[in-house]
């Protein structure tokens, strides 16, 4: 029989390539130490080589041999590089598995790994030496005493943190606390001006019952009710620069507003509505509306904004004084009165006790002094320079018993709102650095008495003199450091703005011009072309030319009324609120004329110190309490 397969030429060895073993294929031994030797084919069984060298198809005329295949092979390719050996088991080779048994309530717990000691054993280290002790041990003590000392002030200041805030608690609870303050109040001037003042209405009170008729101001029978027997505003500026007080006549004639009855025994209000009435007095005010109408009539007055009041009666007075150790006065003089006897029978200087001071202060009946409430009101004051004196100096702020006894007298007979123990504490101490020439005590303008007994106001000096402190300019016998000088004026500044409605424009129109009816006229002018007019009067103080006063944020408002007075300027002044004030001075045409349309730009001249504040009266009452003079 013949045979399909074609030979082809014989191999090397003389054998047909079927003819040569190809059970057994051995493997080079790799070698540990030199490089990777080139990875190693498969082995393969017989069956499979048998496969592949089967019979091929008779029809394939390209069949060739495998030692031809062979040597084309090595001709067409290049060497292969010589891969790196494969670290992982052959993967005919099963890899040996680590068996892990399962966790049970029965296995240990893991050990737990031990630190291992370094360094040099404690017995093998060489022995200190005297000195080296001695440094360690004296390290170690001042680390001791640091930490004790560190402890012991953190304990202080734990335990003087919980003293000082108890006692401002327990002080601030003695506070007998009543409704005063009227804050909303529109009779307030400025109010923005006035923001970080503090202002303080101080009454003593005259209540005939109690204590203070223990010590002799009278009895219920004598008087029911409560008078207000020292009524004193305090106003002390934002910068804390000067003291301002001001002493209000008790006949002064007021007109008292609607106000709320007041139990002057329970500190309350009883609900009952008074109306306001004319020609009323002071002490009266308060005696029949208590603390709520008498901040109405004094806010009214003053223009300025209340923020604290404090009542006390003759009793807390009397201790006080005593806490102090009694207060410094002077007396030219033997001061008698026909109702309280001899109060000072010795003249000079001389420390009087509670008990006296009250009667100093209360006097008003002393024939050599003739005019009976301005008397007591300038003792009063000259008392109150030497009593602040006392109280601010270091030896109460810095005594802790008589600031306690002191603090302790003020809250055990006053009543206040808007009062607390640490507020008086931080304002004391900052008015220690306020000169004493800088705190003055001024006496409200009067002119004699009606036919009731009422003390007359003499509204211009008492306005001008408000005018004054609510502005912080200078005081009758106030002695102040000079303010620094302002600098030189500058041409006046033209300022486009644009109109407004004048229907949304609130005018007060003002005459300062020596034509009397001025204002009237202009008011009437204005008030065609839309202008809301509020008022109509003559203007306190001096003008230059006729000016249009406002406040700012009123810029629009002003220079639209400014546009319908020929000539006039602009100026920013306080205490206008939303109204701009016409000014009309000598140079004041006699006519006005339509102001600009809403919308149109307006240029306005922009002036300063156009206008004046009126000056203070010569003759206002005045105590500086660096005046230590025996008067």
């Amino acid at each position: 029989m013949g045979d399909d397969r074609d030979s082809g030429p014989p191999a090397s060895d003389g054998r047909a390539p079927w003819e040569r073993p190809i059970s057994q294929i051995h493997r080079p031994t790799p070698d540990p130490v030199g490089p990777a030797s080139p990875p190693v084919p498969k082995p393969e069984t017989d069956s499979g080589r048998l496969r592949r060298l089967g019979k091929r198809s008779p029809g394939n005329s390209d069949a060739v041999s495998v030692a031809e295949l062979m040597g084309r092979g090595t001709e067409d390719r290049a060497p292969a590089a010589p891969r790196p050996r494969p670290t992982a088991p052959h993967p005919d080779v099963d890899a040996p598995t680590e068996k892990i048994d399962p966790i049970t309530a029965h296995t240990p717990p893991p050990v737990q790994a031990q630190p291992v000691a370094v360094g040099v054993p404690a017995d093998e280290r060489p022995a200190l030496t005297r000195l080296a002790m001695s440094k360690v041990r004296r390290r170690k003590r001042v680390r001791n005493v640091a930490r004790g000392f560190v402890s012991i002030i953190a304990i202080l200041a734990v335990a003087l943190t919980g003293v000082v805030w108890g006692y401002l608690r327990s002080t601030d609870r003695g506070f007998a606390q009543v409704a005063a303050l009227d804050p909303n109040s529109t009779d307030v001037i400025d109010a923005a001006g006035q923001y970080g003042d503090e202002t303080y209405l101080i009454v003593g009170t005259d209540t005939r019952a109690g204590a203070s008729g223990e010590i002799g101001a009278g009895t219920v029978a004598d008087a029911e009710g409560a008078r207000s027997d020292t009524v004193m505003l305090v106003n002390i500026p934002a910068d804390r620069s000067r003291v301002v007080a001001v002493s209000f006549p008790r006949d002064l004639d007021v007109e008292r507003p609607e106000c709320e009855g007041f139990d002057n025994d329970t500190n309350t209000y009883d609900g009952e509505i008074y109306p306001a009435a004319d020609g009323d007095k002071l002490n009266a005010t308060y005696a029949l509306g208590g603390p709520k109408c008498l901040v109405k009539v004094i806010q009214k007055i003053s223009g300025l904004k209340i923020g604290h009041f404090v009542g006390m009666d003759f009793a807390g007075f009397e201790s006080m004084v005593d806490e102090v150790g009694g207060v410094e006065v002077c007396t030219p003089q033997p001061l008698v009165d026909y109702e309280l006897g001899t109060v000072l029978p010795n003249i000079g200087e001389q420390r009087i006790d509670g008990r006296t001071a009250l009667n100093y202060v209360r006097a008003r009946n002393v024939e050599s002094e003739g005019n009976g409430d301005y008397g007591r009101i300038k003792r009063q004051q000259r008392f109150l320079s030497s009593l602040l004196r006392s109280a601010l100096s270091n030896n109460v702020l810095l005594d802790p018993g008589k600031l306690n006894g002191f603090v302790s007298a003020f809250t055990r007979d006053t009543f206040v709102e808007n009062v607390k123990t640490q507020d008086l504490v931080t304002l004391g101490r900052s008015l220690q650095n306020v000169d004493a020439g800088a705190v003055t005590f001024l006496t409200l303008p009067t002119d004699g008495t009606n036919d009731w007994g009422n003390e007359i106001p003499v509204d211009s000096a008492i306005e001008a003199l408000f005018t004054a402190i609510i502005d912080d300019l200078p005081l009758p016998g106030e002695e102040r450091v000079e303010p620094t000088p302002a600098p030189e004026a500058t041409a006046p500044a033209v300022v486009p703005t644009l109109a407004v409605d004048p229907a949304t424009v609130s005018v007060q129109v003002s005459n300062a011009s020596d034509i009397s009816g001025m204002a009237a006229t202009a008011s009437a002018e204005l008030s065609t072309y839309g202008f809301q007019i509020l008022e109509v009067g003559n203007f306190v103080g001096t003008a230059a030319q006729t000016v249009v006063r406002y406040t700012p944020g009123q810029e629009s408002e002003a220079a639209t009324v400014a546009s319908a007075i020929p000539g006039a300027v602009v100026e920013q002044a306080a205490g206008l609120d939303n109204v701009v004030e016409v000014v009309l001075g000598a140079d004041y045409p006699g006519n006005t004329t339509p102001p600009a349309a809403p919308g149109q730009p307006v240029e306005m001249t922009q002036v300063d110190g156009s206008t004046v504040a009126p000056p203070l009266p010569e003759n206002i009452a005045f105590t500086n309490a660096a005046d230590d003079t025996c008067a």
